[in-house]
C-alpha cells in the first residue's frame, strides 16, 4: 500500500505561482492538490486531457470556458480537454482543490 499525504509532500514549481502538491503521477492520471490563499489565482491555461476539479476546502472559483461558478466543498467539477480554465480564490478564507488530469498529460499545459 502506498499512500501520500498533501501535508507532507514539497511544493512543486509552477507558473502560477501558488502551493501545489503532486501527489499521484502515473501514465493513466495525474493528481495534484491545490491551496489557494484568499486573493489567489490560476493563470487561464488548456490541458490536451480531461480534468477534474474536487473540493476539498473552502468556495473557490471554477472558470471553464465562458463559465464561472463559485463552488462549495464536496463538489466534483468536470473540464474537458482543450478548453481555457482556471481556478480563483475570490473569499476570505483558504481553499483547497484535488486536480485529476487523466491520462497524465504528455504535452505541456498552454498558458493563454
Amino acid at each position: 500500500m502506498i499512500s501520500r499525504s498533501y501535508k507532507t509532500e514539497e511544493p512543486k514549481e509552477n507558473p502560477h505561482k501558488v502551493d501545489v502538491k503532486q501527489l499521484y503521477n502515473k501514465e493513466s492520471a495525474q493528481v495534484m492538490h491545490i491551496t489557494l490563499k484568499p486573493g489567489e489565482t490560476l493563470k487561464p491555461h488548456k490541458t490536451p486531457v480531461d480534468v477534474t476539479f474536487y473540493i476539498l476546502e473552502g468556495t473557490p472559483t471554477v472558470h471553464i470556458g465562458d463559465e464561472s461558478i463559485v463552488f462549495e466543498k464536496d463538489t466534483l467539477i468536470e473540464s474537458p480537454a482543450d478548453i481555457v480554465h482556471y481556478l480563483s480564490n475570490e473569499s476570505d478564507n483558504q481553499a483547497r482543490i484535488l486536480v485529476t488530469k487523466a491520462p497524465r498529460p504528455t504535452a505541456q499545459t498552454k498558458l493563454l
